[in-house]
């Protein structure tokens, strides 16, 4: 899956001449937290998140009077408190790929490129929707984290084992294990019991980790 098929769309931006103030205002009627910033001939000039703009607000503490407050704010645009270099990424690229470079950017957001166009951003969010439908989150059914062996077709054999007792597998998921030789799975089935599951699994499992009912 590509990030141009899990993107936001149409783009939401703030010029860079934006008052954080209306900024901030604009964000919150958007229901939205970050921002790509572009300029008059919508080039991609900065980005701004609301912590940015938060952070350019005055303290609790200051002594000065809600008139001077709002005075300086106004005077304060995006320009001044956003990113100027910008992690983006093409509507061409992974979904794991805009995962890691988030993850290792410690960020929450990229604007999504089409060559120097701005036709999207992807966000956490939109990970975080993709996890559940990879887990099966929304679906109701009987979900089975087991340990196996690293070894070729231990899948095929689940999979198999699940169909043998009449289950119907909602999701699978790997994920590394507890060492190089083996690896957890976790699978979401429906149209069998708890006990028949486990049953099916466990001669082909080294361990069954977690087994649990799950509602929608």
């Amino acid at each position: 899956m590509l990030v141009g098929e899990r993107m936001s769309k149409p783009v939401i931006f703030v010029a860079p001449e934006t008052p954080v103030q209306d900024a901030l205002a604009q964000m919150r009627s958007d229901k939205v937290s970050r921002y790509p910033v572009l300029n008059k001939k919508g080039k991609l000039v900065g980005f701004v998140t609301e912590s940015d703009l938060l952070n350019a607000s005055p303290s609790e503490a200051t002594t000065l009077s809600v008139w001077e407050i709002n005075y300086l704010l106004s005077k304060i645009t995006v320009e001044r408190v956003m990113a100027r270099n910008v992690i983006t990424v093409t509507e061409d690229a992974t979904l794991e790929d805009a995962a890691r470079l988030m993850a290792d950017n410690r960020i929450g957001g990229l604007p999504v490129m089409r060559g120097n166009e701005v036709v999207g951003i992807i966000t956490e969010t939109d990970l975080f929707r993709l996890f559940l439908e990879m887990m099966g989150g929304r679906e109701a059914g009987i979900r089975i984290s087991i340990l196996v062996k690293e070894e070729r077709g231990m899948l095929h054999r689940l999979v198999q084992a699940i169909d043998e007792v009449g289950g119907n597998i909602i999701a699978v998921s790997a994920f590394a294990g507890k060492s190089p030789e083996n690896r957890e799975i976790t699978i979401k089935v429906s149209l069998i019991d708890e006990n028949t599951l486990r049953k099916a699994i466990e001669p082909i499992a080294e361990k069954i980790l977690d087994l649990r009912v799950t509602q929608s």
